[in-house]
């Protein structure tokens, strides 16, 4: 006998232990918002009650989950275009000394001394090595001579009339346009005709 007393007892003292851990810091007022304790509440309305509030954490997961996928899908673009176009700086640098030795090769070296002529020689050397250099980091040279002007390629910086040629085609590259891969790095400076 008094072994079942000491067993309800301790089953009783189990209990309130639960029952304070439960409501500890709980407002009486906010136990149906909070679904903390069963205080007066009833067994069905608190399965409800759980039941709305488990699904509103699962919605709160589905988003987090869903915003952390495009944040990581879009971390990963942004990254994949940098390395894409990590080179993009150094290239615009090697294309301006390309356009350097472009310019000394187009002096006719016909009419000069032979030592003027084998200086030109070299730069024709070095300009082809520098050529299939950019070709091997598809490096290319923007094509407009010829052809209709398209602003998105080319920048006007004069104009002519020519009637022999259409209008708004272009008569003179004055400085060459070139993409890195698919992009523009540096647009052509044409004459057009008008």
């Amino acid at each position: 006998m008094n072994d079942l007393k000491k067993n309800n007892k301790e089953k009783v003292n189990e209990e309130t232990k639960v029952n304070e851990e439960t409501t500890a810091g709980c407002n009486p007022s906010d136990c149906e918002s909070c679904g903390g304790c069963a205080g007066g509440i009833d067994p069905e309305t608190m399965v409800q009650i759980l039941g709305s509030r488990n699904q509103e954490l699962e919605d709160k997961y589905i988003r987090l989950q869903a915003e952390y996928l495009n944040f990581k899908t879009r971390t990963q673009g942004e990254i994949s275009r940098m390395l894409q176009y990590e080179g993009e700086d150094f290239i615009k640098e090697i294309l301006e000394i390309k356009d350097n030795f472009e310019r000394a090769i187009m002096m006719d070296d016909n009419d000069l001394s032979d030592e003027v002529s084998r200086f030109l020689s070299g730069f024709k050397m070095i300009l082809a090595s520098l050529t299939v250099l950019l070709d091997k980091f598809e490096v290319k040279e923007v094509d407009c001579l010829g052809l209709e002007f398209d602003p998105h390629v080319a920048e006007a910086v004069l104009t002519e009339h020519d009637p022999n040629k259409p209008e708004n085609v272009v008569l003179e590259v004055l400085k060459k346009g070139y993409k890195y891969k698919d992009k523009l790095i540096r647009p052509a400076m044409v004459k057009v005709n008008k």
